[in-house]
């Protein structure tokens, strides 16, 4: 499952576990602080939390820098998701142990451990439920599909055997609009991976009017009528994009807007540049 759906708004599941996680932390912190008359973990979970982004976000922009390099001004958009979670925890865990270290601050160090290991543990919890749940599909889901003149098709056709990125857009939604610019490329650039954007809800009049429009080239655009690629992906939000390997078997996805970096690091999961 890729998102959830809240009221009106469709939240990243990630986003969603990572709140409730940093709940459970300060829950444990203030439980302990008031029953237990244990220091107050809270503000350092909240210095963990501030260095585990930077970090994360840091070693993803050293990664891909050539990506950035081209256009500055993305690497303060951390919409694009370009994270990279080992390096967050390395992080998270350095500034914990340097500010917990001497015998001042040994009593901080219960706590900090208790809180930091509910919220570890609220994390890995639902992650498992939710995993349990929505299993990912196995292989191209196998959804009826029409192309802009009509004709049907589906995904599997398309594929022919390479590497997939499925995109889902509409032409009312603002980061499907600025993304695919970044896809148009990317399909220009690598002819090794099969590239479809699958239109949500709307009619051929209205996608081919928002291409005429943006004057973006794009190959294999195709009319997804019931959202059925949103319902088998687990996701209700746009824009989505799906990576799926030469098998056929889903890789990684990505939910909103897409940077030159962060598509290029879902696209060495599928099809790596040597």
């Amino acid at each position: 499952m890729l998102s959830l759906q809240i009221g009106p708004l469709a939240l990243p599941t990630g986003l969603v576990l990572l709140f409730v996680s940093l709940c459970v932390a300060y829950g444990a912190a203030w439980w302990l602080r008031k029953h237990r008359r244990l220091p107050d973990a809270g503000p350092l979970v909240s210095d963990m939390l501030i260095a585990g982004l930077l970090g994360a976000r840091v070693a993803f922009v050293l990664r891909w820098h050539e990506q950035y390099l081209a256009a500055p001004a993305s690497i303060l958009n951390i919409r694009d998701g370009g994270f990279l979670a080992p390096a967050g925890i390395a992080a998270a865990l350095a500034i914990a142990a340097w500010r917990c270290r001497g015998p001042a601050m040994a009593l901080m160090r219960r706590p900090l451990a208790i809180s930091v290991a509910c919220g570890a543990l609220a994390w890995g919890v639902l992650s498992a439920g939710l995993g349990l749940a929505y299993d990912k599909p196995a292989a191209l889901p196998a959804v009826a599909l029409h192309a802009l003149d009509g004709t049907s098709t589906s995904l599997a056709a398309l594929a022919g055997g390479k590497p997939m990125v499925v995109n889902l857009w509409a032409s009312w939604c603002p980061p499907c609009r600025r993304e695919m610019p970044v896809l148009a490329a990317a399909q220009q650039a690598r002819a090794d991976i099969v590239f479809v954007y699958a239109n949500q809800r709307e009619d051929a009049a209205a996608a081919s009017a928002f291409l005429d429009r943006s004057g973006t080239t794009l190959r294999n655009v195709v009319l997804d009528g019931e959202a059925a690629l949103g319902k088998a992906a687990g996701s209700s939000a746009l824009p989505t994009t799906l990576f799926y390997d030469a098998q056929g078997r889903l890789a990684d996805t990505h939910l909103g807007e897409l940077s030159d970096a962060s598509l290029a690091s879902k696209l060495q999961k599928i099809a790596p540049v040597p």
